[in-house]
């Protein structure tokens, strides 16, 4: 059966050296999911859009479907992210993590989801010019965690569903517990960090951004983001490599 080329939006995600002067270009499609193609030459200096093809970067895509990897045969830019990223460490960590993090959420590779696709392009141009990178990196990480069904429970005890506010969470349960009901190990979390991370994880920006930034905002914030990746990560089965680079900030 003869395979076709085909045309795609895509992020890239990253990219590891392949051969002399090839490269693997990982991508997060809107119509076809994560996409691992083959880039040939794009090492070398006079390669037509090897320079297109870096993290941070919103291309249309021309793919042709290979048995192994695809190969790109050509690709243009809609958007460049980087600009206001790359200069400032904890915006570029907080994006290397949300990249990360997408790759990792996504669903089986080639199924399609033009939701994360969206979410991670709103967020990249938000973190382009944002005071608050982590605030960001954990609204799209909530918001993504939702999609994928892993939503924490940040009222109700996420194992007996008695009503809130609580004070611990383990993401083994599900987020929130009650006394009756937390195991060995719960963080002890400040209600107002897990009022903080349901204001995000809704995109209610006014409501966080004042929460935040009240007189213990640094301190709730900080509780709110250990959850947030404790959440992500417990459910992944694996590390997020970026976020220990973030830990460097």
């Amino acid at each position: 059966m003869r395979r076709e080329s085909y045309r795609d939006r895509a992020l890239v995600v990253r990219t590891y050296a392949f051969g002399e002067a090839d490269r693997i270009i990982v991508l997060l499609t809107r119509n076809h999911g994560i996409k691992r193609g083959v880039a040939k030459g794009v090492r070398r200096a006079k390669s037509r859009f090897g320079s297109r093809l870096q993290p941070f970067v919103d291309i249309d895509v021309q793919m042709y479907p290979g048995r192994n990897l695809e190969s790109i045969t050509g690709a243009d830019t809609v958007a460049f992210y980087g600009a206001g990223i790359i200069d400032d460490y904890e915006r570029y960590t907080a994006a290397c993590v949300a990249l990360e993090s997408a790759e990792r959420l996504a669903s089986a590779e080639g199924q399609e989801d033009p939701w994360l696709f969206d979410h991670l392009s709103e967020t990249l141009a938000r973190l382009q010019r944002t005071s608050d990178p982590v605030l960001e990196l954990d609204s799209f990480l909530l918001q993504a965690m939702g999609h994928a069904g892993w939503a924490p429970s940040l009222f109700n005890c996420a194992q007996c569903s008695a009503a809130g506010p609580h004070h611990a969470f383990h993401p083994a349960i599900g987020g929130a517990c009650c006394l009756n009901c937390r195991p060995p190990g719960s963080a002890e979390v400040p209600e107002q960090s897990l009022r903080l991370m349901w204001f995000l994880a809704h995109a209610h920006w006014p409501a966080a951004f004042e929460l935040a930034h009240s007189a213990e905002g640094p301190q709730l914030a900080a509780a709110a983001h250990r959850m947030t990746r404790a959440h992500l990560q417990w459910h992944l089965e694996q590390k997020i490599i970026s976020l220990t680079v973030m830990d460097q900030v």
